[in-house]
């Protein structure tokens, strides 16, 4: 169940457009001073990166650090990866829609923090920083 202060905090942000230095500040010490307590609230968060066009850089640092303490080291078996876990964050990540940069460094990290990972999360992470590295090249294509 998500907690009522998050859930105001996101239709703050929602009808804002945009994640502030301060905003993450506010999320970090007051709305979840103690991180996750479920995944809901982290899918929230996760769907929030992709809804707001404006966002600072400091709420995916925030939200990295948020998803790999809670899917590493709050889900069970401690520092690992199973199959239940990885697909809960997989389905979060992709969203039906591919992921963004932002999920493909969550990913990224959350292996690189456990001592093993299910290789569902592995293939979505490989699949994922290919598509988003094939992105980023089409931008600067297009650019030039």
């Amino acid at each position: 169940m998500i907690n009522l202060s998050l859930q105001v905090f996101c239709n703050r942000i929602v009808a804002a457009d945009r994640i502030t230095v301060e905003d993450v500040k506010v999320l970090a010490r007051e709305v979840l001073p103690d991180g996750f307590v479920c995944r809901d609230e982290a899918d929230m968060l996760i769907a929030l990166e992709r809804i707001v066009t404006s966002a600072d850089p400091a709420f995916g640092d925030y939200l990295v650090a948020a998803v790999v303490d809670f899917a590493v080291w709050g889900e069970r078996p401690t520092g690992y990866i199973d199959a239940g876990v990885a697909t809960w964050l997989v389905g979060s990540l992709r969203a039906g829609c591919g992921p963004t940069r932002l999920a493909a460094r969550l990913a990224r990290e959350v292996i690189r923090e456990a001592q093993a990972s299910d290789e569902a999360l592995i293939a979505f992470a490989l699949a994922a920083n290919r598509a988003t590295a094939d992105h980023e090249r089409t931008r600067e294509l297009l650019a030039a």
